[in-house]
């Protein structure tokens, strides 16, 4: 049996509206951190990356399309891995009916990974992805924006993730970062967000965090342990 405590309707109403004070009051602080976060420098793009997708090679440029600002979303799929990132593919699934409100605003979306072209192309056609999946298995892409290790560097406890030292060992951690284009063509980098900085993109988890229940992962190994590929759940 649950248990919780049950008010009348008045009560409820009235701490709701307590409740309200404390939302309003960090929608400010958001609308406010939002701010900063695009006040940031930028850096510009000097080295020439390249990358395999569904045109053949592309250069970072070519991934923004006829659009000004580019989101990249560092999808986990390792080039050894027969399978890509549960907690990604988790975030990614929410992804498809806002493509067409992000062209809207100037704004195209892209998932990179270093696993070769061709499983991820397959693996997008599984998960229905209308989003473009670009490999950056032959770059330094990932490596340069602190979403993937070098064996080497993991064996000796070099390698930084989030802005910190990094204490995981597997080779590949999600991340999201922001591109956008001069009226030159030149490109810079804007920002980068990691970890749990990354909630905020994930619609599944900001409905479960409206509901009573919220995520429901107390208990659980870790936070993602119930996630799974959207086919076995049904397994």
């Amino acid at each position: 049996m649950l248990e919780h405590q049950v008010a009348t309707r008045e009560a409820w109403l009235e701490a709701r509206k307590q409740l309200l004070a404390e939302e309003k009051e960090m929608t400010h602080l958001r609308d406010a951190l939002a701010a900063k976060r695009r006040a940031l420098p930028w850096v510009k793009i000097d080295k020439p990356y390249r990358f395999d997708g569904p045109e053949g090679e592309a250069s970072l440029s070519d991934l923004f399309g006829p659009r000004r600002q580019l989101i990249v979303y560092h999808f986990m799929f390792a080039p050894e891995w027969e399978q890509p990132c549960k907690s990604c593919s988790f975030w990614s699934d929410g992804v498809n009916g806002v493509l067409p409100h992000l062209e809207q605003r100037d704004t195209r979306f892209v998932a990179i990974s270093r696993a070769p072209y061709e499983k991820l192309a397959a693996r997008a056609k599984i998960a229905g992805y209308a989003f473009p999946w670009y490999s950056s298995g032959r770059s330094d892409f990932n490596y340069d924006f602190g979403v993937s290790f070098r064996p080497e560097d993991l064996a000796a406890g070099t390698t930084t993730y989030n802005y910190g030292p990094n204490t995981a060992t597997i080779s590949d951690l999600p991340g999201a970062s922001m591109f956008i284009k001069g009226d030159d063509g030149a490109i810079y980098h804007a920002y980068s967000s990691f970890a749990r900085g990354l909630e905020m993109t994930n619609p599944a988890y900001q409905y479960l965090d409206l509901t009573p229940l919220g995520r429901h992962e107390d208990g659980l190994t870790f936070p993602m342990e119930w996630v799974r590929l959207r086919e076995d759940y049904a397994a």
